[in-house]
């Protein structure tokens, strides 16, 4: 990602936070085969965001977007998309670079937001989560609306402004501007891997 996105929602993005490992989780979102030729650049990143957080013992969280019957289960996003990732397909299968470990949690979804229609919250609250990391695809969709549904939930949100990726420069900075002004604290990827792997409980 441009050097220059971060600095170009320096006027919004004046909120500062870090995780608090033994409070966060990690959502990796969506990075599918389908979503391969978006979620490529960021796939070092969101690998080395995954690394730190499993080296201090905070949650990871892989999500899957599928349906199993598009008029049963597509809603607005089969009228608006028409095509959509079938549920068990090659292209609904995760990136092979992420493998995830039996400790991970994998959690299937059929809407933008990660908590639409799953047990996320409630698997979260379980844990004592209070706060969310987010990456992965695509920045103004899925990863923006987990975001901001999960702030009205009232998690703080760190949203990692080079470990997401949608079709465009323009449409990714609009997401961080918007999300930065009112919803998450917007961190870069080597930012936040520095903090969790020197973070002292």
């Amino acid at each position: 990602m441009p050097p220059q996105f971060l600095e170009g929602i320096s006027n919004y993005n004046v909120r500062r936070a870090w995780p608090k490992p033994g409070k966060c989780a990690l959502l990796v979102i969506d990075m599918q085969e389908y979503f391969l030729p978006i979620a490529s650049p960021i796939t070092g990143n969101v690998l080395s965001i995954i690394e730190a957080c499993r080296a201090k013992g905070v949650r990871v969280i892989f999500t899957r977007h599928g349906h199993k019957d598009i008029s049963k289960d597509g809603g607005m996003l089969a009228e608006w998309w028409g095509d959509c990732i079938e549920y068990g397909s090659t292209e609904w299968q995760l990136i092979k670079a992420l493998s995830p470990l039996d400790t991970d949690g994998i959690l299937d979804k059929n809407r933008y937001s990660a908590f639409f229609g799953t047990e996320l919250d409630g698997g979260l609250r379980s844990r004592g989560i209070e706060e969310l990391i987010i990456s992965g695809v695509m920045t103004n969709c899925c990863c923006e609306t987990t975001a901001r549904d999960g702030f009205v939930r009232d998690y703080r949100i760190f949203f990692v402004s080079d470990a997401t990726a949608t079709t465009n420069d323009d449409l990714h900075l609009a997401s961080l501007k918007n999300l930065a002004y009112g919803f998450a604290h917007v961190i870069s990827t080597g930012e936040l891997c520095r903090h969790i792997e020197n973070h002292r409980a």
